[in-house]
């Protein structure tokens, strides 16, 4: 139940409304003060301005639509739990830490550095965001026509689900766990190396050297542009359409593509036996392979 109103104001100094509960905020300015609303409970906040630091800590039961958050109002939102989102713009860096039930939907995130650590049931629906470290060791997130540009996002993510998305980045996915990508755009050198039970279907993926080091890679009806030494010291089930650059020292499983261009084995560093690996549908000898000795 909202109980006071903050219409057109202009709110300044530190803690300017601190620990207020059930209010509504419209076309308000927060400046030159820092923790404006900290500790708040049932805030709504529409069409204003945060231009200071750390505007919501350790809030909850938030809703924010219209409003844009300045590039000093920097760390802007963490500790804060049931948060809606829509129609945002956030300039400033470092914006969810530590934050439980947030749902972002048209929000535009320009400096995105070192945003969403350590967040926990998460939805995101056509966000934007530039900026590198996106997305560090959360958990639990599903996400929708997102576009991304920065490197080593989701490092260290958990139980997430990705459709429709652009990343164009380096490091992706790397300590990951339990992630599926449908129908989306990545670009990432080294991409998803560390990682377990790593899905991808209908993607298309440019990775140099990518897929290494996975326990558990799936790639359902993919295509790989400029891809080479893949998927080494992974376990794999692979099916792409069009050519592999190469693949270097799979642990195991099966690989199919339409053409590859190398396959490099080293006797010495893994069972060769243990992976399938098909080339229109006809399966590679060992006298196929390119066998190397220690490097």
């Amino acid at each position: 139940m909202i109980c006071k109103n903050y219409d057109h104001k202009v709110l300044t100094g530190e803690r300017a409304l601190f620990m207020a509960n059930d209010i509504e905020i419209n076309n308000a300015t927060f400046m030159n003060g820092e923790s404006p609303l900290k500790h708040g409970k049932n805030l709504s906040i529409n069409n204003s301005m945060f231009k200071w630091r750390y505007p919501l800590w350790y809030c909850n039961d938030v809703t924010i639509k219209n409003t844009t958050f300045f590039e000093n109002a920097r760390a802007g939102l963490w500790y804060t739990n049931n948060l809606n989102m829509e129609d945002c713009q956030i300039i400033a860096p470092k914006c969810f830490r530590h934050c439980k039930n947030v749902n972002l939907k048209n929000v535009e995130i320009n400096n995105a550095v070192e945003t969403f650590w350590n967040c926990e049931n998460v939805i995101l629906k056509n966000v934007s965001a530039k900026g590198d470290y996106f997305g560090m060791n959360s958990s639990d997130i599903n996400v929708e026509n997102l576009r991304l540009v920065g490197e080593y996002c989701f490092d260290g993510l958990k139980n997430a689900e990705f459709h429709n998305c652009k990343l164009v980045t380096k490091d992706a996915f790397w300590n990951a766990q339990n992630i599926t990508v449908y129908d989306s755009f990545i670009s990432s050198q080294y991409l998803g190396w560390n990682s377990q039970n790593l899905k991808f279907v209908n993607c298309t993926i440019e990775a140099n050297q990518g897929m290494c080091y996975i326990n558990n890679l799936v790639m359902e009806n993919c295509t790989l542009l400029n891809t080479d030494l893949a998927f080494e010291f992974s376990t794999v089930n692979i099916q792409i359409n069009g050519k592999i650059d190469s693949v270097k020292n799979p642990l195991g499983g099966v690989i199919k593509a339409d053409e590859i261009g190398e396959v490099i084995m080293q006797k010495d560093r893994v069972d060769i036996s243990k992976t399938k690996i098909f080339v229109c549908d006809k399966e590679l000898s060992e006298n196929a392979y390119t066998t190397i000795a220690d490097a």
